[in-house]
C-alpha cells in the first residue's frame, strides 16, 4: 500500500526530517531497496550502508541524518521498522469459502466467515471462530476450539480438545495435543501412563513448522499470550510457557518443566524435566539444563550442564588451552624427571 513519509510519521507518533510528501510503497534491506522502499539503521555502523542505498527513506534514531535521505525519527528504529511494515505490507484478500472436498461434522460449529481448504477435516463438537484460516488437509479433532482470526496452514494437526486462543498463527506440519512421552516399567514392560489431559494456547502466539505440542498426562500443557515457538520444537506433557517468551528452533522441552514470562531459549537447547526458568531467563544456543534445575530470573546461562555465562566464558578459554597446558604439564614432569 503506497503511503507518504508524512502519513508514516503520523501513525507512528514520530518526527519527521525530509520530504513530507515522499512516496514509500514497501521496505527492503539497504542493499536490495529501491527509492521507493522503507529501509531503518539500528546502529550508527550502519548509516554508510543506508547512505549508499537506493531508499530515499531511513527509520532511525532521533538526531540522524543521512545526505539525500529523508528520516522519520524513532528511539527503537526496528520496532518502528516493523509497526510500518505491518501498514506497508498489504495481505492477500480472504477467500472466505469452504471447499467441496473439505469433510466437516454437522455439530461443528464454524463462523460464518471462516475460510475452510481443500481436503480439510473439522470433527464433531469442534468450535472454529471468527475470521479464522484452516489451511488444505488441516484436521481439527473433536471438540476442539479454535478462536477468532487463527491461521493454520496446510496439513497442521489439532488433536481431540486442544484449545487456542485468537490470533494464532500455526505453520505447516505443526501437532498440537498429541500424547507426552510417559511410560512406567513394570513386569518386563513399558506401562503407558495416561495422556488424558489438554492443551491451551493463549493469544497472539506463533508456533513453527513441523513444531510439536504434547497434551498434559493429567494436567494441561498451557503456552500463555504471546509466545513465539520456531520451527522444530518440542514441547513435552504439562510444559507451562509463560507469557512473551521466545522459543528457537530444534529446542526439547521435557515434561512438567515451567518457563517463566519473557524467558528467551536460544536454538538446540535442552531442557530436562521438572526444570524452571524464572522470568526473563536465558538459555543459550545448545545449552542442557539438567533435571530439576532452577535458572534465576534474569540469569543468562550457557554450556551443558548450564551454567552462568561469566563462568562459562571463563570455563572455555581455559578449555581452549588444555593443549597448551598438557604441553606446559610434559615438559614440567620431564625436567623433575632423574637422569
Amino acid at each position: 500500500m503506497n503511503r507518504t513519509a508524512g502519513e508514516l510519521a503520523q501513525y507512528l507518533g514520530a518526527n519527521l526530517a525530509g520530504v513530507r510528501d515522499l512516496r514509500i510503497s514497501g521496505v527492503a534491506r539497504p542493499s536490495g531497496a529501491r527509492e521507493t522502499d522503507l529501509i531503518y539503521v539500528s546502529s550508527p555502523r550502519h548509516v554508510e550502508e543506508a547512505a549508499a542505498s537506493a531508499a530515499l527513506c531511513v527509520m532511525a534514531s532521533p538526531g540522524v541524518r543521512i545526505s539525500g535521505k529523508t528520516i522519520i525519527e524513532a528511539a527503537e528504529p526496528k520496532l518502528a521498522f516493523v509497526k510500518a511494515a505491518a501498514l506497508l505490507l498489504e495481505k492477500p484478500p480472504r477467500n472466505i469459502s469452504v471447499h467441496p472436498t473439505a469433510v466437516i461434522a454437522p455439530d461443528a460449529h464454524l463462523a460464518p466467515d471462516v475460510c475452510v481448504g481443500p481436503y480439510v477435516v473439522i470433527e464433531s463438537g469442534a468450535h472454529i471462530g471468527a475470521g479464522s484460516d484452516l489451511g488444505a488437509f488441516s484436521f481439527v479433532g473433536r471438540n476442539s476450539v479454535i478462536g477468532d482470526h487463527c491461521v493454520l496452514h496446510p496439513r497442521v494437526t489439532i488433536y481431540p480438545g486442544a484449545r487456542l486462543g485468537n490470533r494464532v498463527e500455526v505453520h505447516s506440519g505443526a501437532v498440537i495435543g498429541s500424547d507426552g512421552f510417559g511410560y512406567v516399567f513394570g513386569e518386563g514392560r513399558h506401562w503407558k501412563f495416561p495422556q488424558i489431559g489438554g492443551v491451551a494456547i493463549g493469544d497472539d502466539v506463533e508456533i513453527g513448522a513441523n513444531t510439536t505440542i504434547d497434551r498434559g498426562s493429567l494436567d494441561t500443557t498451557l503456552i500463555a499470550n504471546g509466545v513465539k515457538i520456531d520451527n522444530l520444537v518440542q514441547l513435552a506433557h504439562n510444559v507451562q510457557v509463560g507469557e512473551h517468551s521466545i522459543i528457537a528452533a530444534q529446542t526439547g522441552i521435557s515434561g512438567s518443566s515451567v518457563l517463566g514470562k519473557g524467558v528467551v531459549v536460544a536454538g538446540q537447547v535442552g531442557i530436562a524435566d521438572h526444570c524452571t526458568l524464572e522470568d526473563g531467563a536465558v538459555a543459550g544456543a545448545q545449552a542442557g539444563i539438567p533435571t530439576g534445575k532452577t535458572i534465576r530470573r534474569g540469569q543468562t546461562v550457557w554450556g551443558t550442564p548450564a551454567r552462568p555465562l561469566d563462568k562459562f566464558k571463563e570455563q572455555h578459554a581455559w578449555f581452549a588451552r588444555l593443549p597448551e597446558l598438557a604441553r606446559r604439564i610434559r615438559d614440567l614432569e620431564k625436567a623433575k624427571t632423574p637422569e
